[in-house]
């Protein structure tokens, strides 16, 4: 079977990623091979982005699926949905979520999760209207809301948190209404199952010290501009076959 080399890519970042996660650290002088190849790898893939209009998905990994780690675009701004080993300094004191200008952070990618009390298979689709949760990779605390007030914008608070409560659902809404799925590239809003909030940032509410240029990510009642995604970069398992 041909695999192209997005294809090919895809397949050799899941494989180093599962042997870094099931076996011990290489020394040193092991790592070269690996790292130099995953870099070639990446660099493989951005330039077949930068090369054309949009990026072209084979078909298999056009649908966003259960445990695929993604990196989710605040359409009016292109920041990307962020989060870091920083609380805030007011309301729960959880970790912060915010939205960041940069593309390479490995702190923005978040892996998709059924709701609580249920469980979705490895490359499982997920449809429009389901309810997912966003664990953040590097943390392992989920996206997270409740009724504290956000520190900007006077809506509900959006954290990291690791309590696992029915706070970590969020009900996908796809903006095309003719989509069955949650696709990649396409346009969805996250509405907080418990608070009817809508997941949302703006750049008129940004940060300074210790995390300049930052936009603040909070809950608010439905206002279409700011509380649009996109799922984009990342590490996507393959629709599976039903």
């Amino acid at each position: 079977m041909y695999l192209s080399p997005g294809r090919c890519c895809i397949l050799h970042l899941f494989t180093s990623l599962l042997h870094l996660q099931d076996h011990p650290p290489l020394p040193q002088t092991m790592r070269s091979p690996l790292t130099v190849s995953s870099l070639a790898c990446l660099a493989l893939m951005a330039s077949t982005v930068i090369a054309g209009p949009a990026p072209e998905i084979d078909e298999e990994f056009q649908k966003v699926t259960c445990g695929s780690s993604i990196k989710l675009t605040h359409e009016k701004s292109q920041f990307k949905l962020h989060s870091h080993q920083i609380p805030y300094g007011s309301g729960s004191g959880q970790q912060s979520v915010t939205a960041v200008p940069g593309k390479d952070d490995t702190n923005s990618l978040w892996l998709v999760m059924a709701q609580l009390g249920h469980s979705c298979e490895r490359g499982e689709p997920v449809p429009c209207g389901s309810a997912v949760r966003l664990k953040h990779v590097n943390t392992k605390k989920f996206l997270h809301s409740h009724q504290h007030q956000s520190p900007m914008s006077g809506g509900l608070e959006v954290s990291a948190y690791d309590g696992q409560d029915d706070g970590d659902d969020w009900l996908l809404e796809c903006m095309n209404k003719k989509d069955e799925y949650w696709t990649r590239e396409a346009s969805v809003q996250l509405r907080h199952a418990a608070t009817g909030m809508y997941l949302s940032s703006s750049a008129r509410h940004v940060y300074g010290n210790p995390i300049p240029g930052q936009q603040e990510v909070a809950g608010h009642r439905h206002h279409q501009s700011d509380q649009s995604w996109i799922a984009q970069e990342g590490v996507y398992f393959a629709e599976r076959e039903l």
